[in-house]
């Protein structure tokens, strides 16, 4: 899907072609004939839209014949996107940044690009491409927050799940989650970089000091969002030894408690197959030689039950 749009009355309007300022927005997948064409329609580097559709392409930027390419991760739900069972991944959205208009591409559609594609924001001009940009950079650091919320979220409910069961299931839900917070600690850790080679370097050619701190506080908020990536990923690693480890000790004391029983139930079957030998025996004729043999196996039964509840091993 390709859609062209330019600033008009407040908002965004879509176009039939592009003109000088406008927005082309790019949704993937496509194939090698489509994605050439675009490239020539375009006027841009083959590689920067092919890039930009990999959908493990790394945050990175990079500049070609006078436009620029800035790639960043952002998280989408995984609605079959990844043979990963995580349930949140991270995919690439490309910058690109010509003279004539700007540029972005994404393999599949995301929370950031939709956000700004429905909702009407007042000071969003895709004309002013420095401000467009950090724009974009800003939305994709509060989507990473406030799906690293909802994560959360979703990890305390299993959490209280657990509590009261034991079920595969509910610790494969916990495992998926610290699947996708991996995707996010090694996605955000990316995109920190990426901001702050772009600081350094002033790659989006910023001259306006304010414009400059807005960058600065980007970064800060994603550093922010890393660390509560990395807090999350550590807790979670926490509690999941910590429920290994109870579902092992767990089935310690049934095993223990089986062993027990089994003792115990052994002592009667071990009498009873001395009297059930077939050879004389002293007081086999007596009328109550069963009973004796019976009591005997009962009050020893009691006994051992006796001091295996003494050493807590019931």
């Amino acid at each position: 899907m390709v859609v062209y749009l330019k600033k008009n009355n407040g908002g965004l309007t879509q176009i039939a072609a592009p003109e000088k300022g406008c927005w082309i927005h790019v949704y993937g997948p496509f194939g090698n004939e489509a994605t050439q064409k675009l490239s020539e329609q375009l006027n841009i580097d083959i590689d920067f839209i092919t890039d930009s559709l990999d959908i493990d392409e790394r945050s990175r930027y990079e500049s070609d014949e006078g436009k620029d390419l800035i790639v960043l991760k952002t998280p989408v739900e995984n609605t079959g996107l990844s043979d990963s069972e995580a349930l949140i991944v991270t995919i690439p959205i490309g910058i690109i940044r010509t003279p004539e208009y700007i540029v972005t591409v994404s393999p599949y559609k995301n929370p950031v690009i939709d956000y700004f594609l429905h909702t009407a924001q007042k000071n969003f001009n895709p004309e002013d491409q420095e401000q467009f940009i950090l724009a974009l950079f800003e939305k994709n650091v509060n989507v990473f927050s406030e799906s690293l919320r909802t994560l959360n979220n979703k990890r305390y409910a299993f959490e209280k799940a657990l509590n009261t069961s034991s079920r595969n299931e509910d610790l494969l839900k916990l495992l998926n989650i610290q699947k996708s917070l991996i995707y996010f600690v090694t996605s955000i850790r990316a995109n920190d970089l990426l901001f702050m080679k772009i600081q350094r370097s002033n790659f989006l050619k910023i001259q306006d000091e304010d414009r400059m701190d807005h960058l600065r506080d980007i970064i800060v908020d994603n550093q922010q969002a890393l660390e509560m990536s990395e807090m999350y990923s550590n807790i979670l690693s926490g509690t999941m030894d910590a429920f290994a480890s109870i579902i092992s000790n767990n089935l310690n004391e049934v095993v223990k408690r089986l062993t027990s029983v089994t003792i115990i139930l052994t002592v009667p079957m071990l009498i009873a197959s001395f009297f059930g030998m077939n050879v004389e025996l002293p007081g086999e004729h007596h009328p109550f030689a069963f009973v004796a043999v019976f009591g005997l196996c009962i009050v020893f039964s009691v006994l051992l039950g006796f001091f295996f509840v003494r050493k807590r091993w019931f």
